[in-house]
C-alpha cells in the first residue's frame, strides 16, 4: 500500500500505536457481530492493558523490551477481531463463538506478551526480553491472575492453555483445552500474531534493530549442545534478515496453514476478499529476498516509531543494534 504510515494497520486507517483507536476499532467490530452485547469488558481490558504495559499496574515495571511492544499487540489484537469476524460472517448461529468466547479470545490477545514484563521485585533481570524463553508461561499466569481479578475466574485456565498457541513453549497437540471452539480461536491467536508483526510495515527493520537485541539477551542466538559445543543461530542482526525468508518458507507457513489450519483466511471476509495481512506480508517477504540476493541489506532504513524500549537501551540518540 502506498503511503501506509509505520504507526497504522494494513488498512492504512487504525492508528495501533495508540490503545484506545484500536479499542474503538474492535468494538465497533465486535457489534458488528454482536449487536446488543456488553463491551466493558474489552473497554477495561484495554485500560488494563494500557495501565501494564506503561508502568501504572500494581507489582510491575514498564515494558521495556524493544520489539515486543504495544504496537506489536495493539496491531495482533485488531488482527484477531477481524478473524474472528470473518469466521461469525461464514457461520451460522450454530457454529459461531457467540459474545462471551469472544471476549476471552481479545483479553487473552491483549495480554499475550504480559509474560515480558518484568516485576518489581526482580532483581535478577534488567530488561523483560531476558524472559524470551517462557514468556508465554508468563503470560499465561498473569492472564490466570488477571481473568480471576475481573470477574471470569471460570475461564482462566482456558486462556491460560489458549495464550500457548502464540509460542514455542507446549506443543499444539499438547494444549488441553474444553472444546474446538476454543482451539480454533487459539489458531486465531496464534495467526493473528504471526501475520500483524509480519505485516508490519517496519517489520524488516524492526527484526534488524529490535528482535535482534532480544534474541542476545534472551539467549536465542546461539545454542549449547549436548557436547558443550556453542552452536551459532544468528551471528548477526544482518544473519537474522538473511534467514527471515526460510523462517516464513519452513516454519510460518506450516503454523498458519498445518498447526492453525487456515484460519488466517478469514481476514479474506472481513475484507470483502482481499487477505490485506497476507498481500503486506508477502510483499516483506519478497522485498527482503530482493535485497539479499542484490546484497543490498543497507537499504533497509524505514524508522519505526519509537518506543520506551528503545529509548532505555539505546538512549535518546539511538535507533540500531548492528
Amino acid at each position: 500500500m502506498k503511503n501506509r504510515h509505520s504507526e497504522y494497520d494494513v488498512t492504512n486507517s487504525v492508528q495501533v500505536s495508540d490503545s484506545q483507536a484500536v479499542c474503538s476499532a474492535v468494538c465497533d467490530i465486535f457489534h458488528s457481530c454482536y449487536l446488543h452485547s456488553d463491551d466493558s469488558l474489552i473497554k477495561r481490558a484495554f485500560e488494563d492493558f494500557d495501565s501494564l504495559f506503561d508502568g501504572h499496574f500494581k507489582n510491575y515495571h514498564s515494558c521495556d523490551t524493544l520489539y515486543h511492544d504495544k504496537q506489536h499487540t495493539l496491531d495482533m489484537t485488531l488482527a484477531l477481531a477481524r478473524l474472528i469476524d470473518g469466521h461469525e460472517r461464514r457461520n451460522d448461529s450454530h457454529h459461531t463463538f457467540g459474545s462471551q468466547n469472544t471476549i476471552l479470545a481479545i483479553i487473552t490477545a491483549l495480554f499475550h506478551d504480559s509474560g515480558y514484563i518484568r516485576k518489581l521485585h526482580d532483581q535478577k533481570h534488567h530488561n523483560g526480553a531476558e524472559y524470551t524463553r517462557i514468556h508465554v508461561s508468563r503470560s499465561a499466569n498473569f492472564l490466570r491472575e488477571y481473568l480471576n481479578m475481573i470477574g471470569l475466574g471460570q475461564y482462566a485456565e482456558v486462556a491460560a492453555n489458549m495464550v500457548h498457541y502464540t509460542g514455542y513453549e507446549v506443543a499444539p497437540d499438547n494444549i488441553k483445552l474444553p472444546n474446538e471452539k476454543f482451539h480454533l480461536l487459539g489458531y486465531m491467536i496464534g495467526s493473528a500474531d504471526l501475520i500483524a508483526q509480519m505485516a508490519d510495515r517496519c517489520y524488516l527493520e524492526k527484526c534488524r534493530d529490535r528482535l535482534y537485541p532480544e534474541f542476545l539477551l534472551g539467549g536465542l542466538t546461539e545454542t549449547i549442545q549436548e557436547d558443550g559445543n556453542r552452536q551459532i543461530i544468528f551471528a548477526s542482526a544482518e544473519d537474522l534478515l538473511y534467514k527471515t525468508p526460510l523462517f516464513y518458507e519452513h516454519e510460518v507457513e506450516n503454523r498458519l496453514k498445518n498447526v492453525f489450519q487456515n484460519v488466517y483466511q478469514y481476514a479474506e471476509t472481513h475484507f470483502g476478499g482481499n487477505n490485506l495481512y497476507l498481500n503486506a506480508l508477502n510483499q516483506n517477504m519478497e522485498y527482503i529476498q530482493q535485497l539479499i540476493d542484490q546484497d543490498k541489506l543497507d537499504e533497509l532504513k524505514r524508522l519505526p516509531p519509537d518506543n520506551p524500549g528503545v529509548k532505555q537501551f539505546f538512549g535518546s540518540g539511538g535507533h540500531k543494534a548492528h
